[in-house]
């Protein structure tokens, strides 16, 4: 996250909990803000596993208010979307890649 100079990370994640302690969310949240980087949960409006699939979930209002959400910090900060997956096609991240994409937000992806 450093060294993409990452300033907030949004936990997509629909549930924010892990097997591994760290990536818990009340563990991420302070960890990541003894690194100095912003932490912000949107699995509710922003999570996957979707009755119906995410592409139909995204005609939603709950979606869309999500995204609306997401870009009013994406201009003033360098976010990074969190999810389980660590790899974008396997991922719900996807969608919400290409929705940014659409207005005119520039996304990479951070594979390691």
């Amino acid at each position: 996250l450093e060294e993409s100079e990452i300033e907030l990370v949004v936990d997509i994640r629909r549930w924010p909990t892990s097997k591994l302690e760290q990536f818990r969310r009340e563990n991420m949240e302070q960890w990541l803000r003894d690194a100095g980087i912003d932490y912000l949960w949107k699995g509710e409006t922003l999570g996957g596993y979707r009755r119906g699939g995410y592409e139909s979930y995204m005609r939603t209002e709950s979606f869309k208010q999500g995204l609306r959400e997401l870009l009013e910090v994406a201009p003033k900060k360098r976010v990074c979307l969190l999810c389980l997956e660590p790899n974008p096609r396997g991922c719900h991240r996807r969608f919400i890649s290409r929705a940014l994409q659409r207005q005119g937000i520039e996304v990479a992806h951070i594979l390691r």
